[in-house]
């Protein structure tokens, strides 16, 4: 291999990890209730993911491809790594067809079809297809699809870039004689794993092993070894496709590795094992494009007979490789609370949503006082965790959403129906917090890149805000998760003096600009500050309405609000003169004056 195949090799790299991403990103975006819904009743029992993953990668041809599309879905938390591996599992045997298409280029005057039936057509296809969706239609939906589409077409793009950076190595005496100078089993399965690996392309190897079977040189006993080894050295791109991706994307790679290791150590040991007593006569049998189609689709199926009833011994095996922190654990265990099958007893499904609800309004708590921190600390690892936590936190809206309209279905009481009510309206005022902590994030961001700095009258005025807002979002998820209706009481109170915060900030900060104390870059900063924590305590106040107003006969936020602000009783105006004295701007001055009289 010269240096143009190197930079050939390392281009279809680039391809393909671009094509993943891109794939990825499609997926999120078009990821709603429905899609989770199909995909779910698409894999949950282990026959039917088998089924979709041998049915998905007959007709694209590629297992790897195929995982590395369910390692999308896994990463993107649209599935299950549990049902991931059924799918992982089809795809292993679907693979095998592509040897049996192959076979069809050695029947006369069937190139036509074999070509017709060939990855690059159907990859050419996908793209024209993608660009059309993307360029012509007009709706985002559609857009979405298309970046699929793209992103699916530059992964095989870059898959065949790949395998034609080192094609050249098909024609290179030393490189093929390797697959029939070994009679040494395990010299051949290394063989095997060795070839595809370089090729990327367990089809290819596959293919390449027919090809050499013609001229009647390969034995059983050469091809069996290889054969076991091809699978294992096919893991390469899936392994190569969970870089960047969460732990559970990196499970799921790390199953189709698992699969086929198993697959080969089984019959290696079985198969050998019974030869050396019995002696088999085939041995020797020279095999043919045919026999190797064969000999792959038992293999593979063979190895999925075995390892289909263990699906939860494998699950429980990548998660002891790959472990969870703490924290993982538990965000974990919130997911898991919400099984269909206790939607039939809806006091169990309204117990477990809120304990799930209380996981998900304490991530949101927990990324906005990290991205607080960022303000004062500002670290790369630490911003990208917000964004990381962020999706998770729009996981939970959405798994939360659908669980949740599917329990409306259901026979309730009066309260239980409240309960609800209650779960679906606060839901996106959750996930708003979240997502205002990385708004918060990105200004950070430009704050350090920018090398922004306040004076140290708007630093202070920022960090009493700052203050008040930690305490109304403390308040407002304590008094969520122990359905604390005098806590929530307290929330409105404070929500309004921060407003009233805010609004006097604003205007000190323009007084400050016009003074010249302070820069344009910084009033920009500091405004989009000011207005993401006046909504944060905005969204704080609609779940504590939702509390209080749902304890009425009608539900009416506006209404509540108006009557609250117009009526203020006695505990309401205590309340918010307590909070203005602990959150008073003007103790700067004084504090400032005092320090000057010393």
């Amino acid at each position: 291999m010269g240096i143009t195949n190197i930079l050939s090799l390392l281009s279809g790299v680039a391809l393909f990890l671009f094509g993943m991403s891109l794939m990825g990103d499609g997926l999120k975006k078009v990821a709603g209730n429905k899609l989770e819904l199909i995909l779910y009743k698409l894999t949950n029992t282990p026959i039917k993911g088998v089924l979709l993953g041998a049915g998905v990668t007959a007709v694209i041809q590629s297992s790897s491809a195929t995982t590395v599309m369910v390692v999308g879905f896994v990463n993107s938390g649209m599935m299950k790594v549990s049902q991931a591996i059924g799918i992982i599992m089809g795809a292993n045997i679907g693979t095998s067809i592509t040897g049996w298409i192959i076979c069809l280029s050695y029947i006369e005057g069937s190139a036509g079809i074999a070509q017709l039936l060939s990855t690059a057509t159907i990859t050419a296809i996908v793209a024209i297809v993608g660009i059309v969706f993307k360029m012509v239609l007009k709706k985002a939906a559609y857009k979405n699809v298309g970046d699929i589409m793209l992103g699916f077409a530059i992964l095989m793009t870059g898959m065949q870039a790949m395998s034609g950076a080192v094609s050249s190595l098909k024609s290179n005496p030393h490189f093929t004689n390797a697959l029939t100078m070994f009679s040494n089993p395990i010299m051949g399965i290394l063989v095997g794993i060795l070839f595809t690996a370089v090729l990327q392309s367990a089809s290819a190897s596959v293919g390449i092993l027919q090809a050499l079977s013609v001229t009647g040189s390969v034995s059983f006993s050469t091809a069996f070894p290889i054969t076991m080894g091809i699978g294992v050295g096919a893991a390469c791109p899936v392994l190569l496709s969970a870089i960047g991706t969460n732990k559970n994307g990196k499970r799921t790679a790390l199953v189709y590795l698992i699969n086929d290791l198993f697959g080969m150590v089984l019959w290696s040991v079985v198969f050998y094992t019974v030869h050396a007593i019995v002696h088999f006569e085939f041995m020797d049998m020279a095999m043919n494009p045919f026999s190797i189609a064969l000999l792959n689709t038992v293999f593979r199926t063979a190895t999925i007979c075995v390892l289909l009833p263990f699906i939860k011994q494998m699950e429980k095996l990548v998660c002891r490789l790959i472990k969870d922190q703490p924290e993982e654990r538990e965000e974990q265990e919130d997911f898991d609370l919400l099984e269909e099958r206790f939607l039939a007893y809806p006091a169990l499904a309204i117990a477990r949503s809120h304990q799930t609800m209380n996981g998900m309004a304490k991530k949101a708590r927990k990324n906005i006082f990290r991205a607080f921190g960022l303000m004062e600390n500002y670290s790369e690892e630490r911003y990208q965790k917000i964004f990381e936590k962020e999706n998770l936190i729009d996981n939970y809206e959405d798994r939360l959403g659908n669980y949740l309209m599917q329990l409306t279905g259901r026979e309730m009481t009066v309260m239980q129906t409240k309960q609800v009510s209650k779960f679906l309206h606060t839901l996106s005022d959750f996930e708003r917090l979240g997502d205002h902590a990385v708004n918060i994030s990105k200004v950070a961001n430009e704050i350090n890149e920018k090398k922004i700095s306040f004076s140290t009258e708007a630093q202070y005025e920022l960090d009493v805000v700052e203050s008040a807002v930690k305490d109304i979002v403390d308040l407002t998820v304590r008094a969520f998760i122990e359905d604390d209706l005098k806590a929530a009481g307290k929330v409105e109170p404070l929500r309004e003096l921060i407003g009233i915060l805010c609004g006097d900030l604003k205007s000190r900060h323009i007084a400050r600009l016009r003074a010249g104390k302070c820069e344009l870059k910084q009033g920009f900063a500091f405004n989009d500050l000011l207005t993401n924590l006046e909504r944060i305590g905005a969204h704080c106040s609609n779940v504590a309405v939702v509390m209080i107003e749902l304890e009425a006969a009608e539900f009416d936020t506006h209404e509540y609000l108006k009557s609250v602000r117009e009526m203020k009783n006695d505990s309401y105006k205590a309340c918010f003169e307590e909070y203005a004295v602990k959150y008073d701007i003007g103790s700067f001055k004084k504090n400032k004056k005092k320090t000057a009289e010393k």
